[in-house]
């Protein structure tokens, strides 16, 4: 069964086919080997079920806080304090790429939307500042990963949902692994700086103009101290966290007059058309789900398993491989919906912390928006940057496994991503 679905999911992507409707056939060829009786009660009734989740409203409405404030031009004051910190260094430009990305990431917490918005303008002044076209967009694709693992994170949300693992200490056990990515991308840009030696040494800013772009900056860096701290004190549920920072994000931009009627409808549009996609995603994954819990694959899948459930570690390495090749080849959506109710058991039952699991999960699929055949980073970088495919697909690997490595050092070391969560217990 599970491999008469797999052949079939395969053949309809490569076909073509819509990613939510290849689920909906994947799923009617499972019934085939379960009860095609089952199969028009059960499968509105899944596909209902996996969205009818209360902690899901906060995905629309943080990516709609995300959307207002790129239409209040909030990105361009987080990208003139970055270049105002970094921009001065060799190879500032390059810094200023990825210190922008994780001032971005507590603004929209996707890694899609980060590498069209400061793609579009950090690339041009990169290639004008000395570094080749196809770096600049690695750059720009590879730091983009901090966006879904520096809070909000839209999976981990999608992961909360289906382990009922708290919103709160995902976003809080985020902030470091986050920050690592962020490190890791500026080694690179300071070897290759070096090495090619681009971006001559600026004239330091002074203080006052640091302070003038923080002042200026300060609104959009407010908004995910005031997600995470709403929701890890206690004032708000994730969802209600989302009103939270939509109100905030239109109270922002209508009181800097930066913000139009015809901007806040764009920004609706925009929030409907992605909550569309992934929603329909997200159903259709609920319905294959089923079928494999009907069909005990969590539990076979558990025996494959047995010989490495005394060791954590290596239950995450396995699980990291199945799901860095899975993101390879599926959208991330999907991979997380239909591996979690899979992984999330054995891994539990082995003593991995849910809250560690999460976040290597989380890991996992972001490091696929950037690996070909369908990362969606790298596509989005390619044409913001005006680069051919095979360039791009060339340049990205040493981003790739850079966050690889990071990875690793999450796996090895729990503490890194627990600490936080612990604190603030």
């Amino acid at each position: 069964m599970l491999t008469v679905m797999l052949l079939v999911f395969v053949v309809n992507v490569l076909l073509g086919l819509p990613l939510f409707i290849s689920l909906l056939i994947t799923g009617v060829t499972g019934f085939f080997f379960v009860d095609m009786n089952m199969a028009m009660r059960m499968m509105p009734q899944q596909f209902f079920s996996g969205i009818n989740v209360f902690s899901l409203m906060a995905i629309p409405l943080f990516i709609l806080a995300g959307n207002l404030m790129n239409s209040a031009g909030l990105t361009v004051r987080l990208i003139d304090f970055a270049k105002s910190l970094v921009g001065h260094l060799k190879g500032g430009l390059g810094y200023v790429n990825v210190v922008s990305s994780v001032f971005f990431a507590g603004v929209n917490g996707s890694a899609v939307a980060d590498t069209s918005a400061l793609g579009s303008l950090l690339v041009p002044a990169m290639k004008k500042d000395g570094y080749s076209a196809s770096y600049a967009a690695g750059l720009t694709a590879g730091s983009s990963l901090i966006g879904p693992i520096i809070p909000p994170s839209i999976f981990m949300i999608l992961y909360s949902s289906i382990t009922n693992t708290s919103v709160g200490d995902l976003f809080l056990a985020g902030v470091i692994p986050g920050l690592l990515l962020g490190i890791a991308f500026m080694v690179i840009n300071y070897i290759y700086a070096r090495k090619a030696n681009i971006g001559v040494s600026r004239e330091k800013p002074s203080i006052r103009k640091i302070m003038q772009s923080l002042s200026i900056a300060i609104p959009a860096l407010l908004a995910p101290i005031l997600i995470v701290a709403s929701i890890v004190f206690g004032f708000v549920t994730p969802t209600e966290s989302g009103v939270l920072i939509v109100l905030y994000s239109l109270i922002v931009g209508l009181l800097s007059k930066q913000l139009s009627f015809v901007a806040i409808g764009k920004a609706l549009k925009e929030t409907l058309v992605l909550t569309c996609a992934i929603f329909v995603i997200i159903g259709a994954s609920s319905i294959v789900s089923w079928l494999l819990a009907y069909a005990q694959v969590p539990n076979e899948f558990a025996v494959m398993l047995r010989p490495y459930l005394d060791s954590p570690t290596l239950i995450l390495i396995v699980i990291s491989l199945i799901t860095f090749v899975t993101g390879m080849l599926m959208e991330e959506v999907s991979a997380l919906m239909l591996l979690t109710p899979v992984f999330a058991p054995v891994a539990m039952h082995a003593g991995v912390d849910p809250i560690h699991l999460g976040i290597i999960i989380t890991m996992n699929i972001t490091i696929a928006l950037i690996t070909p055949p369908m990362g969606a980073c790298v596509y989005v970088a390619a044409a913001v940057s005006k680069i051919e495919l095979t360039d791009m697909f060339k340049s990205i690997w040493p981003f790739v496994a850079v966050a690889m490595v990071v990875l690793a050092l999450l796996i090895f070391v729990p503490s890194l991503t627990l600490a936080l969560p612990l604190v603030f217990k």
